[in-house]
């Protein structure tokens, strides 16, 4: 049996090789992201290992025997989930290889707004001295987080920020009010935690239910200090409607690490504002995270092929 990559961004993939090889199966690589040409790459596979590749139904109904579909990361949202489902694909993820860096990533962005570093920074190097570029600033324990998504990293970044003594709300419509409550949050709804919150931090993942869930309604509804941070998908928050209420100083600021599209322009408005804080989706990284990734991805693999269950499939609910 074969596996496919047929994309990817690491230096080399000699982890997979092994892993995959060892089990007595073929890997080959490609760097192709078009579908159209993803196509003939990867028809008669087994097993894709995919990173940026648009895997759309016309790809799908390509494949004549593959039985999974893993993307290196969280995200499928490049992945049609219900076009796998309905050939008896399993859509895998590796949800557990980042969870430090992108909690990790996602308080920076939190402290540094809240304390105003970025605005404090450019005014000390035009010669302000002092704290008059940041009047005002509110103490952290004195502050409400709003957590969108209480999964693994929403729940170690609850763990992080309670650290500051913060009050933190929690909305997530497939975790139980019990089980929020336990781990120190308040449970919520997103329109109260977009009225209340001084700081709201978004962790679900990319679907066509949650495309634009903070968009202009959201947003009109949070107080002029609130600052929103997305460390998970671009298309979740209304990007157009975030830099609007940036410049009409509706909001306090933002921290983004993901784009609607992905790589942004270097003239992208958010990347210009000194009240947000932009990365080029780079939460996740770090040298142990990247090992980790690849080392499941493979393993995720092998255990499929030899056909047993993955650990960590996300189409269930549309598998045939």
């Amino acid at each position: 049996m074969k596996a496919v990559i047929t994309d990817y961004q690491y230096d080399n993939i000699d982890t997979e090789r092994r892993i995959i090889t060892e089990a007595g199966f073929e890997l080959l690589d490609y760097q192709e992201k078009d579908p159209k040409n993803v196509i003939p790459l990867v028809e008669d596979a087994d097993a894709i290992i995919t990173q940026y590749s648009e895997i759309n139904r016309e790809v799908i109904e390509s494949l004549k025997h593959c039985k999974m579909i893993i993307k290196y990361g969280i995200g499928v949202n490049n992945i049609d989930c219900e076009a796998a489902g309905e050939k008896g694909i399993y859509v895998c993820n590796v949800p557990d290889y980042g969870v430090d860096e992108v909690s990790d990533h996602a308080v920076t962005m939190l402290l540094c707004l809240g304390r105003k570093l970025e605005i404090l920074r450019r005014a000390f190097q035009k010669g302000d001295w002092g704290y008059t570029s940041i009047v005002p600033v509110k103490r952290l324990s004195e502050c409400t987080a709003g957590l969108i998504g209480f999964g693994r990293i929403p729940q170690m970044v609850l763990r992080k920020i309670q650290a500051f003594g913060m009050k933190v709300m929690v909305f997530d419509p497939y975790v139980g009010d019990e089980v929020i409550r336990e781990k120190g949050g308040i449970p919520g709804a997103v329109e109260e935690i977009c009225k209340e919150a001084d700081f709201i931090s978004v962790h679900c993942p990319l679907t066509k239910s949650t495309w634009h869930m903070i968009g202009e309604k959201e947003i009109a509804l949070m107080k002029p200090s609130c600052c929103l941070i997305n460390t998970a998908r671009g298309g979740i928050i209304d990007e157009k409607a975030l830099i609007q209420a940036l410049l009409e100083k509706r909001i306090a600021g933002a921290g983004i690490d993901v784009f609607e599209e992905e790589p942004v322009s270097p003239e992208h408005p958010l990347l210009h504002m000194e009240n947000v804080i932009a990365t080029p989706h780079s939460a996740w990284y770090s040298e142990t995270a990247i090992a980790a990734l690849q080392q499941k991805a493979a393993e995720e693999v092998v255990r499929v092929l030899k056909g047993n269950d993955p650990l960590n499939c996300v189409n269930r609910q549309y598998l045939k």
